[in-house]
């Protein structure tokens, strides 16, 4: 017989079988024009999966634009050329993505992925060059890729300007390439290269914001947004040094402000799907992150776009497996996922649903905590929301990887698979790294 937290999580339970199990989400996010969809871990297949069905969905049926994903700026635009048909670009993306070399290079490195941009390519054949769905990366690592992609640029279309970036690049050359010893060397000159920074970048502002790019043409937008990963980089390895919440909020300030970027460009009836870890597109204020002083994209999207509609979906699971690393830059394994921590969200659900897949739809976000007296929904009471992160130690498991979560103020849906399996990489090693992220580990 099942207990009364059992039977309320029965009762909310959508069945998750197939590709139409997902119209009552597909009706929540009705015209929203943000649907962020997330992952508790960026190694286990299922989740790849069912953010790919849901997003194809998205991209047929409701027209989305764009998808911008925990990724890279360069790498990504790669990916993007080769999905729209960009001349000159490689004909497969399984090919680009294949050539990812940035630890952890699973993430998108993956067969999953590989699938889901050459259907995308395959899609985009049918449609006028103009009104192609695109691919994006939003993240703020590569400081020396976007350098040099915006000295490559400029050589080719404004070489007036290239001693201007050559300030910047001669001011970063001391540091090979090691954003550690960049880091610490502004113990000692605070200001860093900001100031060359700073300055190339309000320079590309100016030409980007003049260009307006009346074709659509992504080559002064993009020249632009490797300025402005540039900034973001520069700030962000700076922080890292300090403990607290200023690095991980400069990388999410960053992620949001580069979507708002890409919603401008591609104009005022835009839609968006982004592809992120649960820790950055669950509202952080809906869990302890808050609590540091910590914002992530989902809550920046929801205060900034509300008014548009925003849909944020998480992911969890109980048990598996999972690809990750032992440590930061380390060669990644197959590891087994043990089952969750007693009382924790995952827990919860497998009693209630063993070996069954469910979609959960939520009201509409309050952020309210129900009253001290009295019970409230089990979706509107704080559980353990276990992440894994690209590094992980499945023995050690602890109270690291579960975040305190208040479900439905987090997301606005959420995809429960009870059982779950590791991607496939396309690269069995990994490269060597000298970057660390910052907390949570690897998300």
């Amino acid at each position: 017989m099942l207990d009364t937290d059992q039977a309320r999580i029965r009762a909310k339970a959508l069945p998750l079988t197939d590709e139409a199990s997902l119209d009552p989400l597909m009706d929540r996010i009705g015209d929203a024009r943000y649907v962020l969809l997330g992952e508790a871990s960026h190694g286990t297949a299922d989740y790849y999966r069912v953010r790919a069905v849901l997003t194809r969905r998205l991209i047929e049926e409701k027209g989305f634009s764009f998808v911008a994903v925990e990724g890279d700026w360069p790498d990504c635009q790669a990916v993007h050329c080769s999905v729209v048909g960009a001349p000159g670009a490689s004909e497969d993306p399984g090919e680009v993505l294949a050539d990812f070399r940035r630890w952890p290079t699973w993430m998108w490195g993956n067969t999953d992925v590989v699938a889901f941009t050459r259907w995308l390519r395959r899609h985009n054949e049918q449609r006028p060059a103009g009104h192609r769905v695109g691919f994006f990366g939003l993240d703020v690592y590569s400081l020396w890729e976007s350098l040099h992609a915006v000295l490559a640029h400029l050589r080719e279309h404004d070489p007036d300007r290239v001693e201007h970036a050559l300030e910047a690049y001669r001011c970063f050359e001391p540091y090979t390439e090691d954003p550690q010893s960049y880091a610490l060397a502004t113990r000692y000159v605070p200001e860093g290269c900001e100031p060359q920074v700073v300055s190339l970048l309000t320079e590309l502002r100016r030409q980007a914001a003049q260009a307006a790019a009346p074709d659509g043409s992504l080559a002064e937008f993009a020249a632009r947004q490797n300025a402005e990963v540039l900034a973001g980089a520069e700030r962000y390895y700076r922080a890292m040094l300090d403990s607290g919440p200023d690095s991980w909020n400069i990388r999410d300030h960053h992620m949001t402000d580069t979507l708002d970027r890409l919603m401008d460009h591609y104009g005022p009836d835009a839609k968006a799907v982004v592809w992120e870890h649960n820790t950055h597109i669950g509202d952080a204020r809906a869990t302890d992150m808050a609590d540091t002083g910590m914002v992530n994209v989902g809550q920046l999207v929801r205060e900034r776009h509300m008014g548009a509609g925003v849909v944020l979906v998480g992911f969890g699971s109980h048990s598996g497996t999972v690809i990750a690393a032992d440590a930061w830059g380390e060669v990644p394994r197959v590891m087994g996922v043990p089952p969750a921590h007693a009382g924790s969200l995952e827990d919860l659900l497998h009693r209630a649903l063993p070996g069954e897949r469910a979609l959960f739809v939520f009201p509409h976000v309050q952020f309210q905590r129900p009253p001290a007296s009295g019970r409230g929904e089990w979706y509107h009471e704080e559980h353990g929301h276990r992440a894994i992160g690209v590094v992980y130690r499945p023995r050690f498991e602890s109270v690291a990887n579960y975040v305190p979560t208040v479900l439905a103020e987090r997301y606005d849906a959420f995809c429960y698979l009870d059982c779950t399996h590791a991607l496939t990489p396309l690269h069995p090693l990994a490269a060597e790294s000298r970057e660390e992220q910052t907390w949570p580990v690897g998300v």
